[in-house]
């Protein structure tokens, strides 16, 4: 993939649209966000990863490299369907605030729905549930069986089990399970194939808007995975399955202990041997899930960071020599021009920079980012180059307003001056909401880049402050839980941003 045209986009969480039910989901909600997409004059959603989300609630953690989230099916669907009673919808509700996600309650509640909408499946839905564990029977069986089994043994690492012959996969014991679990396993499958049919309607919607969908692919699962459980060859273990070395990111600027994710690294010779078909299957599904597929770390394929597993911090990491070139030219024989961006953030040595070159893909600069020091920095947007997604900040960063009260004085009086804003001296910076001068004054300026494609949080375009974070990096406590409301989404200057999305697509940054 290589960008040509000028595009933008926005980035929110299916999780954190606007509706009744506790979280987002992918229903009437998510159709009217693609309305209001396509009136800004913007092309492209992205979201977070859709899998099943970790015990933290995070989505860069997931128990499967295929699976969808069931919190994002939509409880009005069902009900049209004819699988829940209206009374049984209007009990689900939730009482909680509007803006934020109660994963527990939430959880509970879908639990409880879900079981009786899986009670009333008709003899047609049945058959329809059974071609699609067909069409899925590479993933499909194991992740049910790996999730039913998490619960049978209120486990969720499977090195624990409290049976070595399910630990170990022996086909006897594996045989007997799914016999005798047979009907919880098919409820997994529903609730697999329920995400499936809505997400598929979702993106035709989308795309008959013309806005397209960039899906976000984690480089890593949780150890507590059903892909992990299912290969223990392809990831670093130990003969009991434990991992050896993890993964993560060495200290840095943003965190002196750096990042240690804990998620099992990859055995790449052995991936190697049978040309990555593991990986080529995930980033099939993808593929065919989303319109383009950003892969998360792109860091990994370079050189990786490898901690052992003992450690408490990522402070005794080290850089490993990753799959490089020789992963991307099995990608390039098996896809013709798949259409994929490299998040390329972080350490930026040679070697990244050549593999970014040498597959051709875009990667990403961050504006928040340009001005956390004095020099030529990359993340400056005169450094922009075509083929680059061009970003106000991401998911893990504070938002654009809050990112002006962390930034020192003289590094604030830096950025407003880059950006030409000449009111930031009489406070008129602070003003936040959605017509913020000084949000506008940052977002006019990446607009005025050559990046061929421009993507901004959701939290950005309305000037939302650091309360409406999504992450912070290195902390477990309110992450992943801020929601749009509708109110908040329709008090977006759909003009304003419908304005210069015309200028930019033209390529009139002068007037921007």
């Amino acid at each position: 993939m290589s960008l040509k045209n000028r595009s933008s986009g926005v980035l929110m969480s299916v999780s954190s649209l606007p509706g009744d039910y506790g979280i987002g989901t992918l229903g009437t909600e998510a159709q009217h966000f693609v309305d209001l997409l396509q009136s800004m004059g913007c092309n492209y959603w992205q979201i977070l990863p859709v899998g099943p989300v970790d015990d933290y609630f995070s989505p860069y953690n997931s128990t499967s490299a295929f699976a969808g989230n069931p919190l994002f099916i939509d409880l009005e669907l069902l009900f049209k369907w004819g699988l829940l009673t209206a009374d049984e919808l209007s009990a689900s509700k939730s009482a909680d605030p509007p803006y934020s996600i109660n994963y527990p309650n939430l959880i509970n509640n879908r639990n409880a729905i879900f079981k009786i909408a899986y009670s009333r499946l008709s003899t047609s839905l049945k058959n329809d549930i059974d071609q699609y564990c067909l069409a899925n029977h590479e993933w499909l069986p194991d992740f049910s069986l790996y999730t039913v089994l998490s619960q049978h043994f209120l486990e969720k690492n499977w090195t624990k089990w409290n049976n070595p012959d399910l630990v170990k996969r022996q086909p006897a014991a594996l045989l007997s399970v799914t016999s005798a679990y047979q009907d919880e396993i098919d409820y997994q499958n529903f609730l697999q194939y329920l995400y499936d049919k809505q997400w598929t309607a979702l993106k035709t919607y989308a795309n008959g808007k013309g806005i397209k969908i960039i899906g976000d692919m984690p480089i890593y699962l949780a150890h507590t995975s059903a892909d992990v459980w299912c290969h223990p060859d392809l990831f670093q273990l130990d003969a009991n399955g434990s991992c050896v070395e993890v993964a993560g990111v060495p200290p840095d600027y943003f965190a002196k202990d750096g990042q240690l994710w804990g998620n099992p690294l990859y055995h790449w010779d052995v991936m190697k041997a049978d040309n990555y078909s593991w990986w080529m299957r995930r980033i099939k599904h993808a593929l065919e899930r989303f319109d383009t597929v950003r892969i998360d770390h792109f860091r990994a394929f370079s050189a990786y960071c490898s901690i052992p597993a003992t450690e408490e911090t990522a402070r005794n990491g080290r850089w490993i020599p990753g799959p490089a070139m020789d992963f991307f030219a099995q990608l390039q024989k098996t896809f013709l021009d798949p259409n994929i961006i490299a998040e390329d953030l972080g350490l930026q040595d040679e070697d990244l920079v050549k593999l970014l070159k040498d597959t051709g893909f875009p990667g990403m600069r961050i504006m928040e980012f340009a001005f956390i020091d004095d020099q030529n920095n990359l993340h400056l947007p005169h450094n922009y180059s075509a083929n680059t997604v061009a970003y106000s900040g991401t998911h893990d960063n504070n938002t654009l307003l809050g990112t002006f009260f962390d930034y020192t004085p003289e590094h604030r009086r830096y950025a407003f001056d880059y950006c030409g804003y000449t009111d930031a001296w009489e406070n008129q910076w602070q003003i936040g909401g959605h017509q913020s001068p000084s949000c506008r004054a940052f977002i006019r300026t990446l607009f005025q880049s050559a990046a061929n494609l421009v993507i901004l949080p959701i939290q950005d375009v309305c000037g939302y402050g650091s309360d409406t974070r999504m992450n912070e990096p290195g902390t477990v406590k309110n992450n992943w839980v801020f929601r749009m409301t509708r109110e908040g989404l329709s008090q977006i200057d759909v003009d304003w941003y419908n304005h210069i999305n015309q200028l930019y697509q033209r390529k009139e940054p002068s007037v921007i």
